[in-house]
């Protein structure tokens, strides 16, 4: 769960924030009451990068190949693609 903290909070107590981070929790950081940032622990960003990357190779591996015609690159330019 992400708990809330202005842009002026996290400033004045940036080393208390950072140690909860690192325990675990995680901040969105707001200015004038719009979220602007996220504070995470790196593991669960990199976690959740590596998933993703995951399912999408998984999901190209399943995908039949299209059959697209065979053009040079002279064609592909003429065509604008």
């Amino acid at each position: 769960m992400n708990k809330t903290v202005t842009a002026a909070e996290a400033n004045r107590d940036f080393s208390k924030l950072l140690r909860s981070v690192r325990d675990g929790e995680s901040f969105i950081v707001t200015s004038h009451g719009t979220p602007v940032a996220k504070l995470v622990p790196i593991e669960d960003d990199l976690a959740r990068r590596e998933l993703a990357k995951q399912r999408v190779l998984e999901r190209l591996r399943n995908q039949p190949a299209l059959n697209l015609p065979k053009a040079t690159r002279d064609e592909m330019n003429e065509r604008g693609g």
